[in-house]
């Protein structure tokens, strides 16, 4: 008996002793492989902790010299003039009407003036009297001239007589003293005439001048052209400055039939129109005289006017920077109207081109807008770099992060212009992380040329005049 209670705690103890090597068997077998695990992924978070991030990155490029621009513009007669009355009185008769078409010369308006009428009587009159004037003292001038050739003679006589002593001296004074007045009187006769002839002169010209003005009770058109405003109506009273005495519109810029003051009627051509757009300071040196043009309106989607730049202000208006252009188009039909809204495009050629960018670079902060630039590593931050555990090999291809402002300048959608602050060959980070900030060392993942869809369709030569 006491033989078998030995071999059962014999075995007892081989079975505890098996049983607690295999659970430590299996401890280790889960332990291990667990602790390996943590060390790699501790070693891989610090060395990720040093590894610089990857951003995706653009070169910068150059925008094409030839692109095409659009400006809004508005459409104005080339010429357009107001048509006043220098005849004041009351409208007699008027003859056309809003939308009618008119030849130069041809009659508008009459003007009933009286009082004109009755000037250019007196007038008339007056000139006259001072032509008779000038008869009277013609005829005195003669009267005096036969009177200074009698004294002259008689003074001659007493000449002779004075000297054989028939006379007395006194009496040959006499004769000498009357002789020189009758050449005074002559003289003074001849500047009376030259008077009068002046007045003649004055009273022709005052006569001429309301005569002239009498004409303008007539009012004609200035030139052949449509008629695009009448402020005027039978019986309106028009005043000496030549404008209209009707009532003043609540809305001068609506639509209305009703006289009112101002101008009698306005005339336009609209066969040939002008375009008037205002260029920023941007586009001015690609534009020039006898460029070609495309005039579009939002009312014909799918028709475009050819037109051509036929000056320029030459100057940029010191207010808004632009550069006032006029492109004339013609209009043989009519389809254009004076007033419309347009848009305009260009073909320019700019001598300096702009840089083009990814529109998902561009970085809008409370200074202004920025560009996340790439640049090489200095020979401080690669030491120090390397001093924090990075890879030497991934340090030679990595780049630092630059905060640069710039000037935007035309959005084509997926790209995007810069005016300033760019040079050819920068790179630029592509829809920047929070990891890029200033100063912070990246790795390029992605690294494309920057091009522009919009500006790529842009004609590869200036359109044909």
């Amino acid at each position: 008996m006491l033989s078998r209670m030995g071999i059962s705690k014999r075995t007892l103890f081989i079975a505890v002793l098996l049983g607690g090597a295999g659970l430590a068997s299996a401890l280790l077998a889960g332990y291990l492989p667990r602790r390996s695990t943590t060390r790699q992924l501790a070693n891989a978070a610090a060395k990720l902790k040093i590894t610089p991030p990857l951003v995706n990155a653009a070169i910068v490029t150059r925008a094409p010299n030839l692109t095409e621009v659009s400006f809004p513009g508005s459409i104005t007669p080339i010429t357009e003039a107001y048509v006043f009355a220098r005849a004041a009185g009351y409208l007699k008769r008027r003859y056309v009407d809003i939308g009618d078409r008119v030849s130069a010369g041809q009659l508008l308006a009459e003007i009933d003036a009286p009082d004109l009428d009755q000037q250019v009587t007196q007038a008339q009159a007056a000139l006259a009297q001072a032509e008779g004037q000038l008869g009277q003292a013609e005829a005195t001038l003669l009267q005096l001239i036969a009177t200074r050739d009698l004294a002259a003679v008689t003074w001659q006589r007493y000449q002779v007589l004075t000297k054989t002593g028939a006379v007395s001296r006194q009496a040959g004074d006499t004769q000498s003293t009357a002789s020189k007045t009758a050449d005074a009187n002559v003289t003074a006769g001849e500047k009376n005439v030259v008077a009068a002839k002046e007045f003649v002169h004055a009273a022709k010209a005052t006569l001429d001048r309301l005569i002239t003005l009498q004409g303008y009770e007539k009012v004609t058109s200035p030139f052949a052209g449509i008629v695009t405003a009448r402020n005027v109506d039978v019986g309106a009273l028009i005043s000496t400055t030549g404008s209209t005495q009707g009532p003043t519109r609540p809305n001068p810029a609506g639509p209305s039939d009703v006289a009112s003051g101002g101008e009698i009627f306005r005339v336009a051509q609209i066969g040939r129109l002008r375009v008037l757009v205002a260029l920023p300071q941007s586009e001015a040196s690609g534009i020039h005289v006898g460029q070609a043009a495309s005039v579009s309106i939002e009312a014909f989607p799918d028709r475009s006017f050819p037109g051509q730049i036929t000056r320029t202000s030459s100057a940029l208006d010191a207010t808004s920077r632009t550069l006032l252009t006029e492109v004339q188009v013609a209009n043989p039909t009519g389809v254009l109207l004076p007033g419309m809204y347009t848009t305009v495009r260009f073909a320019t050629d700019r001598v300096v081109p702009p840089f083009l960018v990814p529109d998902a670079s561009l970085v809008v902060q409370a200074n202004g807008t920025s560009l996340a630039m790439l640049q090489p590593l200095t020979q401080q931050q690669l030491e120090k770099a390397t001093a924090a555990g990075m890879d030497r090999d991934v340090l030679a291809k990595a780049k630092v992060v630059h905060f640069q402002n710039v000037q935007p300048g035309r959005d084509y959608g997926t790209t995007l212009e810069i005016l300033d602050g760019l040079h050819d060959g920068d790179y630029v980070v592509v829809s920047p992380g929070d990891a890029v900030k200033e100063g912070a060392i990246v790795q390029v993942a992605v690294a494309s040329q920057t091009t522009s869809d919009a500006a790529s369709k842009a004609p590869s030569k200036a359109p044909s005049k």
